[in-house]
């Protein structure tokens, strides 16, 4: 971080503190919507004036603006002074412009520099952000030193962001892309949670794989109703409609007990003529 940057934060008095707790409570601020509305009635020099006043939405909504303009130098340097701080937000907008403008060291190095100070989200990020632009060995070692068998994280900030079952979920991600399919399973199947989301990403690499077995297999699991509607789905794609009826239809299938995958059931039957055998879901007993 070079020392005009700095001095230029300290020159607007900014704080990464104050800066994180203005933004999450919109407390003592600008809020987005009012810059918005500033800009879409054409108030740009209002925004870009308070933007310089260390109004935080004011500088990430003028930098963006710049950025559509071509004027990188000029959204760099609103966005500079907040930056400085060290103040995580501002950091991923940082990088997020830089990203975007094709200068992938510069973003990749900004957010390296938070991650070696330990913020607890940067490891993420960096990890991910080396992914998206083919260091796949590097980010795979650095994933791969997050994932110990003998953990469980006893909060969201145990491993400084990066827990294990994300970590396996990342790397499966790397080794899927480059072609390494069993390697990416095996990493799947060792997570302590398989859904996120409600997406079960390992249900979705043997689903796009053709891997037909293996995903059968893990949706006879209990609680893996997402990797029953892949495989149904994956089912009806090759052709096979009663298969796909039969994974759902069982009498204690998952659209015995879950509405939303009765629905599921139902617009499959009605897609292939069979509407009047659509399921009708247990109703849930009523509660005093």
């Amino acid at each position: 971080m070079s020392v005009w940057l700095r001095a230029d934060a300290m020159v607007l008095g900014l704080d990464a503190t104050d800066l994180d707790y203005r933004a999450r409570t919109r407390s003592g601020c600008i809020p987005p919507e009012l810059v918005s509305r500033l800009l879409e009635r054409g108030h740009g020099d209002v925004v870009e004036f308070q933007a310089g006043r260390g109004e935080w939405f004011c500088a990430l909504a003028w930098a963006r603006v710049l950025s559509v303009q071509g004027r990188e130098a000029d959204a760099w340097e609103a966005l500079a002074p907040y930056v400085a701080t060290g103040w995580w937000t501002a950091v991923v907008a940082a990088a997020e412009l830089l990203e975007g403008w094709g200068r992938i060291e510069e973003a990749i190095d900004i957010t390296r520099i938070r991650m070696e100070t330990g913020h607890p989200m940067a490891l993420d990020a960096y990890a991910r952000l080396l992914a998206r632009h083919g260091r796949d060995e590097e980010a795979a070692a650095l994933l791969a030193a997050r994932i110990r068998a003998d953990h469980c994280c006893d909060g969201p900030w145990c491993c400084r962001g990066l827990d294990p079952d994300t970590a396996l979920g990342l790397l499966a991600t790397i080794r899927e892309r480059q072609g390494h399919i069993a390697e990416a399973v095996a990493l799947l199947r060792r997570r302590q949670i398989t859904s996120v989301n409600s997406r079960d990403q390992l249900a979705g690499l043997l689903a796009r794989h053709g891997r037909i077995e293996e995903l059968r297999a893990y949706a006879a699991l209990d609680g893996h109703d997402e990797a029953v509607q892949q495989l149904a789905e994956l089912l009806e794609e090759d052709g096979d409609v009663e298969g796909s009826i039969a994974v759902h239809g069982q009498a204690d299938g998952p659209a015995a007990r879950d509405p939303n995958t009765a629905y599921e059931l139902a617009q499959l039957l009605t897609r292939h003529g069979r509407g009047a055998g659509a399921p009708k879901p247990t109703p849930t007993p009523a509660t005093t």
